[in-house]
């Protein structure tokens, strides 16, 4: 396992975050939490989102005063990760969840309680169990790509594995069992509103076949590229990444896209994805710009191949 903890720089949105996300196919359920501590700013924020099988979703999100954050429970308000030997971790939820039957709702109703479908007590307790090695995007990265990935931290490190426990939300029981997940770790300073956009795919065909594409896409033309495919138990870096199609509504809304990747064996790609239901999580700075981070699950092919899905994740910046 990569260090969990790094001294932070002289900045105050420097930010040490962890990420984690999981799909159950068979039912249809999946969700992912964030926990991101700002030291200097004495500050940790969370959010946990749960996609459920009748098409709805529940969301908890949480921001506090934190002192020194602690490897042995990564803490805020009631969301927790916790490290364990041999890469394994442990996620803990125990709390209350809103609900709205819209996903695209959600973050709108405590301004507008009537978009929410109810409030109810959950419980959550999952299990991620490693089955690829831990993968360092910028250690594959080229010095262009490296600078301008700055924009979202110095350190980026991903793993997949399987994921098992039980889900407990509105006098409903889930049973997770071997399901697909993946875990990211970030720290540096995260730039929210002064990217044009980006684009994160945790993408998930079998236990031997997974791709994670990352990009960061500037105005100007200027592309960060990131991540790997995982093939057989081997992780195999993406070199570059060209958006051939990407289509949003509403402006920073996504629909659908089409990418072509290069991998470090020379072989070319090509990712089609549609988004399914969605959670925007608006980023606002000082000045007022305004970013919407997109959280959704989607359906996937690779050259050729269906059955794809995981998690489609777009932060874009809106137009003044």
């Amino acid at each position: 396992m990569e260090p969990l903890k790094h001294s932070p720089k002289n900045h105050d949105e420097w930010n040490e975050s962890y990420y984690f996300v999981f799909y159950d196919a068979k039912q249809r359920l999946g969700g992912m939490t964030r926990l991101g501590f700002k030291p200097n700013k004495k500050e940790g924020m969370t959010f946990l989102f749960l996609f459920l099988p009748d098409g709805s979703a529940a969301g908890y999100q949480a921001v506090e005063e934190t002192g020194d954050y602690m490897m042995q429970d990564l803490r805020v308000g009631h969301v927790a990760h916790k490290p364990l030997p041999r890469g394994v971790w442990k996620y803990f939820f125990e709390g209350r969840m809103i609900a709205a039957k819209n996903p695209l709702d959600l973050p709108r109703t405590r301004e507008n309680p009537s978009l929410a479908s109810g409030v109810f007590p959950a419980r959550l307790e999952l299990s991620f169990t490693p089955i690829s090695e831990v993968y360092e995007y910028s250690a594959h990265m080229t010095p262009e790509s490296r600078e301008l990935g700055k924009k979202s931290g110095d350190e980026h490190w991903e793993q997949i594995g399987i994921v098992d426990g039980q889900i407990h939300i509105g006098g409903e029981t889930y049973r997770v069992e071997q399901s697909m997940g993946q875990r990211d770790h970030t720290h540096g300073v995260r730039e929210w509103t002064s990217v044009d956009y980006w684009l994160y795919y945790v993408v998930w065909f079998s236990r031997d076949l997974a791709v994670n594409p990352a990009a960061i896409i500037m105005d100007d033309g200027r592309v960060s590229t990131g991540g790997f495919l995982f093939e057989k138990g081997r992780n195999i870096p993406i070199e570059r990444i060209r958006v051939l199609e990407q289509e949003f509504r509403d402006e920073v809304l996504p629909v659908c896209s089409r990418l072509e990747f290069f991998d470090s064996l020379g072989r070319r790609h090509v990712l089609e994805a549609r988004a399914g239901p969605m959670i925007p999580v608006p980023f606002t700075d000082s000045r007022g710009n305004v970013s919407i981070l997109v959280q959704s699950f989607g359906s996937f092919k690779l050259d050729g191949l269906e059955g794809g899905y995981g998690s489609f994740e777009t932060l874009r910046r809106k137009r003044k």
